[in-house]
């Protein structure tokens, strides 16, 4: 069977094409460039924990050697959040955290949060994982050195997406230079950015609104005086520069630069070097005491964003994908990370469909639960924005109201909330039917599942996160006790016989793994995870029938002979 044509080398398109190889599945990525990403300091991207974690898993190498390999990755911490914001837009002590972080990175590349503030102000303990800051030329770096490996992903750069034509039982693109030719595949991807030639030539309308904000941005290296901390501040009392110089986000990189934004007024005034200067240098004083630090300035720019929703995301084996399907990133929320979401979800199905057949239910899937989750985001970065950019109304005469915004906006930047919070396929049509056996836990289905230490077959220790992203089912054991014995003394005792014989009558490949507990659950029982970490369904004990039904509606319900590719 002929490859998925993937057509970007951008992040997007690179994550799309490992996570198909770990599935077995070939592809040829269209590279329009030379292969090579322009190092610029001041493009940056931030990336949830379990997007950090998809990244980990398909570049081969954990989070702890990614911080000195990516020369970029930064393990936050969320501390006294709560507590800095409500010192007071006033007060020059006074800054509102993003996160902060030791500057080194654990094991698993994360640390838990440390004496947050709960909503009346006291302190409570909270378990908590900020995201990672990284440059983007990095991450697309460490994913190219990935993609050197792996013999299903052929890289045709200096090739331009110019035609695309739709047949029975596949899809021709064909491109332009040096290399010009027409490619064949199965299915064809377009993770080629906001000007996405993909979606031009399905005429797929991209609605929407644009420059919702703008930011001057300045990557610099300096000393300042909260290492490793990324910095939140509203209201800025040092603004000379008039209200224009308000709110100014700094978040840590590698070698001890920073990246610092700053909020612009609506309009297109230009933004000049000598005006961006003193943004630096007023800035630098306003966090030192009143004297700009020493500093050295790496690179510069404006970053404008725009809010944008495709109206379709699949046409046939056509699909949109990252920036060529949506467009968001305003308070807080990160495109690309939606962007890496967008990969996860299509893969395992792509895969599935590569090698037992088209499913059309199962493909129609990943627009409707994609696109639903990043229309809820923009729809909550659009009643944020009033609130949290207008200023006056409620937010002069309600008291507490600019610190419950604050932390909107906070949470955002934090990955909580909604605004930053991952999101969940509560309406999908792979959800199954509810069954009398369900049983409660603290992760709803559709929501991706908690990242717990399980026993695998082979009876070592892992977490379930890395069993992730191979294309098959995960059935999730919750026995209490299990991880003290040996997996030789349980395996066949108790209730696993009979589960390990309903795990292997499934429609689909699953593994059965072992869990001593999850947040939520009681004792016996069973998850059934997505290929993609997604919670179908959890089961009070063994129930075969109930488990196979909802494997089979995961996989789009019972498989058809289908002869063509249908259309969302």
């Amino acid at each position: 069977m002929d490859p998925v044509i993937i057509v970007g080398a951008g992040p997007v398109g690179l994550t799309l094409a490992l996570a198909l190889a770990r599935q077995e599945v070939p592809s040829m990525v269209l590279d329009e460039g030379p292969g090579k990403d322009e190092q610029r300091s001041a493009r940056t991207v931030v990336l949830r924990e379990d997007t950090a974690a998809l990244v980990d898993r398909l570049a081969g190498f954990p989070v702890s050697e990614a911080g000195f390999r990516w020369a970029g990755w930064r393990s936050m911490r969320r501390k006294q959040v709560m507590r800095e914001i409500s010192l007071g837009a006033g007060d020059s002590g006074s800054r509102g955290a993003v996160g902060s972080g030791s500057g080194s990175v654990s094991r698993s590349g994360s640390r838990a949060a440390e004496g947050s503030r709960g909503a009346d102000g006291s302190a409570e303990a909270e378990e908590y994982v900020s995201p990672l800051h990284i440059a983007q030329h990095a991450l697309t770096g460490a994913l190219r050195e990935a993609i050197v490996h792996e013999r299903l992903i052929k890289v045709a750069v200096n090739s331009r997406l110019d035609s695309i034509e739709q047949e029975t039982s596949g899809v021709s693109a064909h491109t332009r230079g040096p290399n010009g030719t027409w490619w064949h595949g199965s299915y064809l991807v377009g993770c080629d950015g906001p000007r996405s030639t993909v979606r031009k030539l399905q005429d797929i309308r991209f609605p929407g609104r644009t420059a919702v904000e703008r930011h001057a941005v300045a990557a610099l290296r300096t000393e300042l005086p909260w290492p490793g901390e990324a910095l939140l501040h509203r209201m800025p009392p040092w603004r000379t520069l008039g209200p224009s110089a308000g709110e100014v986000t700094a978040r840590p990189l590698a070698d001890d630069a920073w990246r610092l934004d700053w909020l612009l007024p609506p309009g297109k005034d230009l933004v000049t070097p000598d005006l961006l200067m003193a943004r630096v240098r007023e800035t630098l004083a306003g966090w030192s005491g009143g004297s700009t630090p020493a500093y050295e300035l790496l690179d510069t720019g404006v970053h404008t964003v725009h809010h944008r929703l495709a109206r379709r995301w699949r046409a046939g084996r056509v699909f949109l994908a990252g920036d060529a399907a949506h467009l968001l990133g305003a308070v807080g929320t990160q495109g690309l990370d939606e962007g890496l979401r967008d990969a996860d979800n299509l893969a395992w199905k792509l895969a599935l469909a590569w090698h037992h057949g088209p499913h059309e239910a199962l493909l129609d899937s990943y627009q409707v639960e994609r696109r639903a989750v990043v229309a809820a985001r923009l729809r909550a970065a659009d009643h944020a924005l009033p609130l949290l950019r207008g200023g006056g109304g409620l937010r002069s005469y309600v008291p507490g109201s600019a610190r419950g915004h604050d932390a909107l906006l906070t949470d955002g930047h934090l990955g909580r909330g909604p605004l930053g919070a991952p999101g969940a396929y509560a309406t999908s049509p792979l959800a199954p039917p509810r069954a009398e056996s369900e049983a409660p836990v603290d992760t709803a289905p559709g929501a991706p599942v908690i990242d717990v230490r399980v026993t695998a077959e082979d009876g070592s220790f892992v977490r379930l996160r890395d069993r992730l992203g191979r294309g098959v089912l995960l059935v999730v054991l919750i026995a209490p006790g299990t991880g003290v014995w040996e997996r030789k003394h349980w395996v066949t005792a108790g209730i696993m016989p009979r589960l390990a014989a309903a795990v292997t009558a499934l429609p689909h490949p699953a593994e059965l793994l072992v869990a001593e507990n999850y947040p939520g659950a009681a004792a016996h029982t069973v998850l059934l995870v997505r290929p993609d970490g997604h919670l179908v369904t959890a089961l009070s004990g063994v129930r075969p029938a109930d488990l196979y039904a909802a494997a089979e509606a995961t996989l789009g319900g019972p498989a058809k002979a289908e002869a063509t590719a249908g259309t969302a």
